[in-house]
């Protein structure tokens, strides 16, 4: 009788436009497993600051406000969703407003520590396992991940990738949207809590040259291997 793979966490980092987000949730669907994008989850926390009047210029305010929004994460890689106070944050979140200040706000420490802990929480709790994308998840929020991914890609990919996502939304040029995807690098990389790093035994994977469907077949291989050696 066929056991049951093992429950496996797998955590994908990577820049924005590298392909994080369709990446994580194809491989979740495809093996059965949770899915987590924690970067809605700062994107939510951003949505409510700006929505209640908290500057978010000031890490201090930031700091005073972190506990305060009730954020909810749903975890279908097929209908993935994010709620703050009970409201569908899912659109507005990703708005250019959000956009713009997400860095500041997800660089105060205080929020950091509140979302990491919702992180962990959600991880620890995946019955069958579980894909979380996003900056600092294989660093600082699971540093014991079964398997490790770092996602990469060549600006002008990442930026081509973006602009096609915001088409029907907000409409770019690759320029602008290169350069904004280079300051959000640089803001993620640069600050003191929890920057965009790869981690020690992460497996780099470049997505400049593959689609999407082979971005994915690697990892699952990737993450079968993992299932198949524990």
């Amino acid at each position: 009788m066929e056991t049951a793979p093992a429950p496996v966490i797998v955590a994908i980092d990577g820049p924005s436009g590298t392909g994080k987000s369709s990446t994580s949730k194809a491989v979740a669907a495809k093996l059965g497993l949770s899915y987590l994008d924690t970067g809605a989850q700062y994107r939510a926390m951003t949505w409510w600051m700006l929505g209640n009047g908290v500057d978010v210029d000031d890490p201090a305010a930031v700091a005073a406000a972190a506990d305060k929004p009730a954020l909810v994460s749903g975890t279908d890689p097929a209908a993935p969703t994010i709620t703050v106070d009970g409201r569908d944050a899912s659109a507005p979140i990703r708005t250019q407003a959000v956009t713009a200040a997400v860095s500041a706000v997800s660089a105060v420490p205080d929020v950091r520590t509140r979302v990491t802990a919702l992180q962990r929480s959600i991880a620890s709790g995946a019955p069958h396992g579980i894909v979380v994308e996003g900056r600092d998840i294989g660093t600082t929020v699971l540093p014991d991940a079964d398997l490790k991914i770092f996602l990469t890609a060549s600006p002008e990919a990442r930026a081509a990738r973006r602009s096609g996502e915001l088409k029907g939304r907000e409409a770019a040029d690759l320029s602008t949207t290169r350069e904004a995807l280079l300051k959000r690098d640089t803001a993620d990389s640069s600050r003191r809590a929890s920057p965009l790093k790869q981690a020690d035994d992460a497996v780099v994977v470049d997505t400049t040259e593959l689609s999407l469907e082979q971005v994915v077949e690697c990892v699952v291989t990737l993450v079968e291997e993992k299932q198949r050696a524990r």
